[in-house]
């Protein structure tokens, strides 16, 4: 007699379904076959080409998914770029200024997502979900654990970057003036509009020429060692995976954990969380007014209060949380390909590629690691993340630099804490050119 069909067995005979959730599945972009992606790239280059692109943030935010989901794809496959030089991320980000730079990117599609980028603040966009999401998601013990050691690898990085730039420069030829104001810091200044326009502001003042002179020698610097920063974030990914001692995986502290809350995903719930990230950034830029601190500091000061005061009512935690997952998950490689076409001058990053040049400023990013790693050892963090977080986001361009380091390093949980050092590490920068200045003159 014929065995009963058990329901497994009836399951197993189904018709086999395409299964997001099944890391076996077929070859896949975006979550979807990769078949149907072709599709969409294809309908996406014509439309580029032929110059029926839409204008505006339907265009631009077509071309930069489209196109920074592809490159992404690619340079995950790579060998030696996924392994060693920060695969997806680093492909996006110079593949698409590549693209700007060869002419190869219409420069209509360049100025629509320029425009999208930073006058409609996308970037902002981004970077506020992920700072209310990742922060509201966390538990409050680890705000109130972390605290104020943190800056301790803050100005470990500061101190190494520093220490190293000035051998090596001594060693090549730099004078101390130009391998500490001219390289070193400028990479740690905190990106383009809060470390170097008013650097190079306080330069014109101290000085003499304009800011515009400084302007065209800051650049170079910033653009290299954000490039130093992402490969480095890669090589300490490799590391940690390599010495899981150095590595908390994603988490700053042994025992304390930056966790994503794990919930059903729920469209009403997300949009309370869009809402909340965009009403703290906007609150960001109100005590903005009044307050000499950048909004992104302010924001983040904002969310952890109201975090650890516990104000903030649980439907928003969880929507704010579910709204930063989507937006990580989705926009990442998008984001990253807008920075190329918006923020990354490779003809800036090509005209300083001199030895002596690239040796000074991967030394600078090096001393950046290796101080954040020796003090945030010795106040009790993962060398890892400490180099990373610390480190590498104090060396990088800032906000857009900071997406590419964590992508890079796969740490897209430590936003809030690469924001820290990005803006009130640069802020701390501002001070200390002001006060080293006046030695060199």
């Amino acid at each position: 007699m014929e065995k009963p069909l058990r329901k497994s067995d009836a399951l197993d005979q189904r018709p086999k379904v395409y299964d997001l959730s099944q890391n076996n599945m077929q070859p896949a972009i975006m979550g979807m076959p990769i078949l149907w992606f072709a599709l969409f790239l294809a309908i996406t280059v014509v439309t580029v080409y032929t110059g029926n692109l839409p204008a505006g943030m339907i265009g631009s935010l077509l071309v930069m998914v489209v196109f920074g989901e592809a490159l992404g794809w690619i340079g995950d496959r790579l060998p030696i770029i996924k392994s060693y030089l920060g695969g997806g991320a680093i492909v996006a980000i110079f593949g698409s200024a590549y693209m700007v730079y060869s002419g190869i990117l219409p420069e209509t599609v360049t100025t629509n997502v320029t425009d999208f980028m930073t006058t409609a603040g996308f970037l902002d966009f981004y970077i506020a979900a992920l700072i209310t999401g990742s922060i509201l998601g966390m538990d409050s013990k680890v705000l109130i654990k972390i605290g104020v050691r943190y800056f301790v690898p803050i100005f470990g990085a500061v101190i190494g970057a520093m220490v190293i730039a000035g051998i090596v420069g001594v060693l090549i030829g730099f004078s101390l003036q130009d391998a500490i104001l001219v390289i070193t810091l400028p990479i740690l200044g905190g990106g383009m509009g809060a470390g170097a326009i008013p650097m190079a502001q306080v330069y014109s003042e101290s000085l003499g020429n304009s800011p515009s002179y400084y302007i065209s020698i800051l650049v170079p610097a910033l653009a290299l060692g954000n490039v130093f920063a992402i490969i480095f974030a890669s090589l300490l990914n490799s590391l940690g995976n390599k010495v899981p001692s150095l590595s908390g995986n994603g988490q700053l502290i042994p025992g304390l954990k930056i966790e994503e809350k794990k919930s059903k995903f729920d469209i009403s719930k997300m949009g309370i969380g869009l809402l909340a990230a965009l009403l703290f950034f906007a609150c960001g830029h109100l005590l903005g007014a009044i307050i000499p601190l950048h909004p992104y500091a302010l924001m983040i000061i904002l969310v952890a209060v109201a975090k650890i005061a516990n104000l903030i009512p649980e439907i928003v935690v969880e929507g704010a949380s579910q709204w930063y997952q989507f937006v990580a998950k989705t926009w990442t490689l998008a984001l990253l390909f807008g920075i190329g076409v918006a923020y990354t001058d490779l003809n800036a990053v090509l005209e300083a590629l001199s030895l002596q040049y690239i040796l000074l400023v991967a030394g600078v990013v090096l001393g950046a690691v290796i101080g954040a790693a020796l003090l945030g050892r010795l106040v009790g963090f993962y060398p890892i993340e400490s180099a990373i977080c610390a480190g590498l986001c104090m060396a990088n361009m800032g906000g857009t630099g900071d997406v590419a380091v964590l992508s890079a390093s796969k740490r897209m949980q430590l936003m809030p804490f690469a924001q820290i050092a990005s803006r009130l590490g640069g802020a701390l920068i501002l001070l200390l050119t002001g006060l080293i200045i006046p030695l060199f003159m």
